[in-house]
């Protein structure tokens, strides 16, 4: 059997620009990515702490080191600039592997650096 569990999470990232004349997704530094073991075009769940919004998208990569967290298409009415997020991935786990499994984590800071990190 297997069951969905949380693969990678970026905490409080504040969003840097939101652009509705865009085709959609969500940009992301290309560091960050990195950190939490996100891929470009991978499936997130995004929460925005300001207004409580959830929508699902999928990664763009990012000038790496820019710290961008961009809202595109549909998903720039959800949210502004300076708004915290919380980016989640999920992975199939098979149920022998549950109680060994550990997501990568990282809290940012208002300025998107790494503040702290479970990796």
């Amino acid at each position: 059997m297997l069951v969905t569990m949380l693969k990678s999470k970026i905490h409080e990232a504040r969003v840097t620009d939101a652009s509705v004349r865009y085709e959609g997704s969500m940009t992301i530094d290309e560091e960050l990515m990195e950190k939490v073991g996100l891929l470009p075009y991978e499936k997130i769940l995004v929460s925005n702490m300001s207004n409580g919004s959830r929508f699902e998208t999928y990664t763009i990569k990012g000038k790496r080191g820019g710290r961008q967290i961009e809202l595109n298409g549909a998903t720039a009415h959800l949210g502004k600039p300076g708004d915290p997020l919380t980016i989640m991935s999920f992975a199939q786990v098979e149920i022998g592997q549950v109680s060994t499994h550990k997501p990568k984590v990282i809290i940012l800071d208002e300025k998107n650096e790494v503040r702290k990190q479970s990796l």
